[in-house]
């Protein structure tokens, strides 16, 4: 019985066990996936690890052949369906083998029926159990996520994909990257198909839109992955470690708001930082006019590139701490506009309301017209 994603992710969760998952990613087959995989291997065998291939598709390249030639691969197995023979990677033998790593190409791939498992993925994930290292290849275009969006990109149908959770379960991801242009010399010199073949291809799924598109992708993929690994990082104080600066502009209905998302784009600008919009919502904001200038401010804070943050009601204060606090937020950028009487008491209550609440954060206060 397979698996549930929740139960693949339980068993990896810390302290459980040691084996490491790598993850080689590409936009487009010819990048280099496989070539900086056997690299890799090549060199951990050079530093004494037991390195083994479990697969690896050459698709005669001759330079991949030559790498691979390097290393031990455990023969693959041999499976009969519908009257012709397939080769699939031997899980079986690789844990018999016991080596402290293994290499496994294409990660999204399908084995044939009768394979102990439907995907490659699982295998490797048997491998993990087993507490072997798994350094493996795949594409951005197999993250099941991004599918539909390779498809209106580049009119290609991916049939062979790779649930999210799993590309999460990498300990390490690595771009393999090559520009679009370099891409398609290699692929005019015959280095990634036959020649007879190339010319297709650039026409087709190598057009240079398309590689744009999907290298974009994938750092924006590997960047996630960066930006997740952060968020666990700590300074030794037990603070998170944090490498870019984040901006949030606390907002109303108040037309005037779009001064401090103004004030709050610059400094977010200036140290090329990330900005976030805040909202808290309020029962003030119902009226058919305050709902239009809410939606004004919210228009102008996407104009500036600002990411919406609507955050359920309650009280304001407390909302936004537990904001800042989740998305280790470095900057808060609040308005003032109530300088009198009870509005002005209520105003620096929800202020020392917050700096109580609140991580450590610079808190700036920017005067406002009133509206």
């Amino acid at each position: 019985m397979s698996k549930t994603p929740e139960q693949w992710l339980d068993e990896v969760a810390p302290g459980k066990r040691e084996a490491i998952f790598k993850l080689f990613l590409g936009y487009a087959p010819g990048v280099g996936k496989t070539y900086q995989m056997l690299s890799e291997g090549i060199r951990r065998r050079s530093r004494g690890e037991d390195v083994v291939i479990g697969v690896i598709e050459t698709h005669g390249r001759k330079p991949t052949a030559e790498l691979a030639s390097r290393l031990e691969a455990v023969p693959r197995k041999t499976l009969e369906y519908k009257g012709a023979v397939f080769e699939e990677m031997d899980v079986e033998a690789i844990l018999e083998r016991r080596p402290q790593v293994v290499l496994v190409d294409e990660l999204a791939h399908t084995n044939v029926e009768g394979s102990k498992h439907r995907k490659r993925y699982e295998d490797v994930f048997e491998l993990l159990d087993a507490g072997i290292d798994v350094v493996s290849t795949m594409n951005v275009q197999h993250i099941e996520s991004l599918a539909p969006s390779v498809r209106q990109l580049t009119g290609v149908q991916v049939r062979e994909t790779v649930p999210d959770w799993v590309v999460q379960r990498a300990g390490e991801i690595v771009m393999a990257d090559l520009t679009p242009q370099a891409l398609q010399t290699r692929m005019k010199r015959g280095d990634i198909y036959p020649v007879e073949r190339a010319e297709r291809a650039l026409a087709n799924f190598f057009r240079t839109p398309n590689l744009i598109a999907l290298r974009e992708l994938a750092l924006r993929q590997v960047a996630q992955a960066v930006d997740h690994s952060l968020e666990n990082l700590k300074t030794e104080d037990g603070r998170p470690l944090l490498v870019r600066e984040k901006i949030a502009v606390c907002i109303s209905s108040n037309p005037v708001a779009q001064y401090l998302i103004a004030r709050g784009a610059r400094m977010a600008q200036a140290i090329d930082g990330e900005l976030y919009v805040v909202y808290v919502e309020v029962a003030a904001d119902e009226s058919e006019e305050n709902r239009k200038t809410l939606a004004d401010n919210l228009r102008f804070a996407e104009s500036v590139g600002a990411k919406i943050v609507r955050l359920e009601s309650g009280d304001v204060a407390e909302r936004v701490a537990e904001f800042v606090r989740a998305q280790h937020v470095t900057h808060v950028v609040f308005g003032r506009s109530a300088t009198k009487g009870w509005r002005r008491y209520l105003y620096w209550s929800a202020i020392h309301r917050f700096l109580r609440d609140a991580p450590s954060v610079d808190v700036h206060i920017v005067t406002q017209e009133m509206r």
